[in-house]
Formats: C-alpha cells, sequence, structure tokens
C-alpha cells in the first residue's frame, strides 16, 4: 500500500478514545460498587433479623418461665412506660427460671431489658444475674442496635396496659405483648411476640 494511504490516529482520536475507555471503566466500577452495597446491606438486614429472632425467642421463653410470689420482692415483676422522643422505650425487670450454665448458685435469674439511648439511638440491652448473689447491679450488655422503638403492653384480661407493677397489681399479667420496631426498606416494621406466662409462683 502506498505511504500516502496510510493513515494513523490523531491526537484528538487518541483523546476521545481514551475518554470513552475511562467512561467505560467509570461505569462499570459504579455499578460493581452498587452491587457490593447492594449485597453488604442485604447481609446487614440478615443479620439483624437473625439477632431480632433469636431476641424474640430468649423473650418468649424466659416471660413464660417467669417467677412470682407476693411475700417475695426479690420476684417483683415491673414494666415501666418510657419513651425517647416520641419512640417507646419500655423497661422490663422481672424473675425467670436460668438456662443451664455450668455451676449456677440457683436456678433462677432476675433479668432487666432497658433501651439504651447515651450514644443518640435506641438500643435494648439485657442484663441478668442469680437471684440469690448479692452485690451490684450487672453489667447490661447490647441485643439490638438503632431499634424505632420497644415496647411492652400487659393484659390484664380486659385491656392493655403499658405500665405493671406486682407491688400494686399483686398478680402477673395474664398475658405480655413485646413489640420492637426497626427500620427496613424505608418504613418501620413492628414484631410482636405474645407470651402467657406459665409459672407464676414458686
Amino acid at each position: 500500500m502506498p505511504a500516502s494511504n496510510r493513515r494513523g490516529f490523531t491526537l484528538l482520536e487518541l483523546l476521545i478514545g481514551l475518554a470513552i475507555a475511562t467512561l467505560i471503566i467509570a461505569a462499570a466500577y459504579a455499578t460493581l460498587f452498587s452491587l457490593n452495597r447492594a449485597h453488604e446491606a442485604a447481609s446487614q438486614g440478615m443479620e439483624q433479623r437473625r439477632v431480632l429472632s433469636s431476641t424474640l425467642d430468649m423473650l418468649r421463653r424466659e416471660l413464660a418461665s417467669l417467677r412470682y410470689f407476693p411475700d417475695d420482692s426479690r420476684l417483683r415483676f415491673v414494666v415501666e412506660d418510657r419513651d425517647y422522643f416520641g419512640k417507646p422505650a419500655s423497661t422490663l425487670t422481672f424473675s425467670t427460671l436460668a438456662a443451664p450454665t455450668p455451676a449456677p448458685v440457683s436456678d433462677q435469674l432476675r433479668v432487666r431489658y432497658r433501651i439504651d439511648t447515651s450514644q443518640e439511638r435506641l438500643s435494648l440491652t439485657k442484663a441478668s444475674r442469680d437471684l440469690l448473689l448479692e452485690g451490684d447491679d450487672p453489667k447490661a450488655y447490647p441485643l439490638l442496635d438503632e431499634l424505632e422503638g420497644f415496647l411492652v403492653e400487659c393484659s390484664d384480661g380486659n385491656r392493655w396496659l403499658k405500665t405493671w407493677d406486682t407491688e400494686l397489681t399483686k398478680a402477673v399479667p395474664k398475658l405480655i405483648r413485646v413489640t420492637i420496631r426497626l427500620r427496613e426498606g424505608g418504613q418501620t416494621v413492628a414484631y410482636q411476640a405474645t407470651v402467657k406466662p406459665r409459672i407464676t409462683s414458686r
């Protein structure tokens, strides 16, 4: 082929090609980044629901086996109605049968579920200790973070109440309903567990 008919790429053509390649790479990276973020969000959502399910199951077991006797103040059952900027933040304190442990002092636990707002968000915490052990209150540990609400309601057989104290009622509720609210997909979703106590005296 004659030399006059051979034509190389001009600088402008090279720059245009480079720009197109850069756009293609950037679009591919953005797609990969979006897919990775979506995967991480899905994984976090699955883990949160797993922890939520485990927490509700634990509450069901403990409330179903709660212990109460009118003459023993250690077995007092209390629900306090609180809120944090309009979001329910109940406190739940009661005694229950303990899960098997290597060296238990007794078969009963004193537990407290409450909302911690020290990080300016709602985190459900739990503190527990053997009923027969004396000393300072046990340190609470977190169960669920970034909640939209934790609500405990008690039924006396006729209505649902947000507060309960066996020092006043001299009886435990007939039913206990726990509602945990989470933010999912831009909206608040409520998960509930309703429990009928099976053990009410020593």
